[in-house]
This record gives C-alpha cells, structure tokens and sequence, in this order.
C-alpha cells in the first residue's frame, strides 16, 4: 500500500426521516479531518452514493476550518459534484474516510458499491476510517472471508444516548450502537459529545463531531506507518 490518497465519502440523503427537516452531511465532520490529510500533504477525492452535489449540513461559520472551507469556491465545487462510486478504482486509494451526519443512516448501510470499495481498500493494506454517523458505512462490509469488517475490532460512533439526547431514537433506521454490536464489534463510547478516538487494527473511528480531527489525525499516522513498511 503506497497510495497517498484518500477518498472521503459524503451522504447524499438529505430529508430526515418524516419530520420536514434537512440532513446531509455534516461539515465539521469533513473539515476537520481534511485539515489533517491536506496537512500531512495527502490527495483526498470526495465520492457519494448517487454521485453530484452532497447535502451539507452543521455549517457554523465561527469554526475557522468551516469558513476556510467555504471560501474556497474549488472546495465547495468538489462537494458539490463528488464522484459516482462506479467512477472508483480502490486501487488508487491508501485510506477512505465516511464523514457522518445523519443522512448517512439511510444510504451508507446498504451501499454494496461503496462497500466493496471499502473492503478493497481495507484488504489491500489500507485505512479504513469514519465519524459520529459515518460508522453507519460499517455495519454491511464484509471482508473476503465472508466476516464483517468491524467483528470484534473497537469502534466508536454516535452512541444510543447520544441519539437519545438529539431526541432523533424513533426518527433514524436503526440504532447505530446497537446494530455495530449486533454485527460483532466491541463498541467504546464516552460520555455525550466528548471525544471519543479509537483505532483498532487499520479501523478508525471516532464518537462524535468532536471526534472528527482526531480521527483524521489517527489516520494520518497509520498511513504514514504503512507507507515506511
């Protein structure tokens, strides 16, 4: 694994359950692990399930890296017009990143595409990360040995009380916590909406938005290990 690329997966879901409200991916969640790739001089391609322009959300122009983002009218366009999965080669990638957000529940699980794509990535000696809700990316992969990917590795994500105290229980899918567990993992958590980073195996994950840059950082290193193997 000598790739210096990383591919970062965005939601393309943009209504919440039946409440009205928008969901999307959530920006913070994007930016500040960016900030670590681009730091570490890392190439990163933005890909999401239906391809095009991935809803954004948790747009707080307080946070610097936020407004950074946004100034870039280069950055936006990517968001704006992320690749198809069918467009990918795995092979060009040493990591992919899914950032959360709540529209990642209803179409990052089911996503076989962007599932073997991750799998690829995983078996061919690279990183595997994700955030708050991005772990929702985790819950089908399996490997080529027919196991899932998160059997009895660590995992942090979005917990179920978590998702209690954003009274959104009854509106998602599925309990992220619960359906990680259900497939095999030894789910870590914290308390709600402290950071929560936790790498296990060439696996990343983090709790929360919080979280976010330290799993980026966390990536970095094992990146930068496997590439001095």
């Amino acid at each position: 694994m000598t790739s210096q690329k990383v591919l970062i997966v965005l939601t393309s879901h943009d209504t919440l359950g039946d409440t009205g409200k928008e969901t999307g991916f959530y920006l913070p969640e994007v930016t500040h692990p960016l900030e670590a790739f681009t730091r570490a001089g890392l190439m990163v391609d933005f890909v999401s399930p239906k391809g095009g322009k991935a809803p954004m959300v948790g747009i707080d122009l307080e946070d610097p890296l936020n407004k950074a983002f946004l100034d870039d009218s280069e950055q936006v366009s990517r968001v704006e017009n992320t690749l198809n999965p069918t467009q990918i080669d795995p092979a060009e990638y040493g990591a992919i990143f899914y950032a959360g957000g709540h529209g990642t529940m209803w179409d990052f699980a089911d996503n076989q595409e962007l599932a073997a794509i991750a799998a690829a990535i995983y078996e061919a000696g690279g990183i595997v990360g994700a955030v708050c809700h991005g772990p929702a990316a985790l819950v089908n992969i399996k490997l080529s040995d027919g196991k899932y990917l998160v059997a009895n590795k660590t995992v942090a994500a979005f917990t179920n009380e978590e998702e209690a105290a954003v009274g959104l229980t009854e509106i998602v899918p599925f309990l992220l916590e619960s359906k990680l567990i259900e497939r095999g993992a030894k789910f870590t958590k914290v308390a709600n909406f402290e950071v929560c980073v936790v790498a296990s195996d060439r696996l990343v994950t983090g709790q929360n938005p919080a979280s976010a840059g330290g799993v980026g950082e966390r990536m970095v290193e094992l990146m930068q290990n496997q590439l001095t193997k």
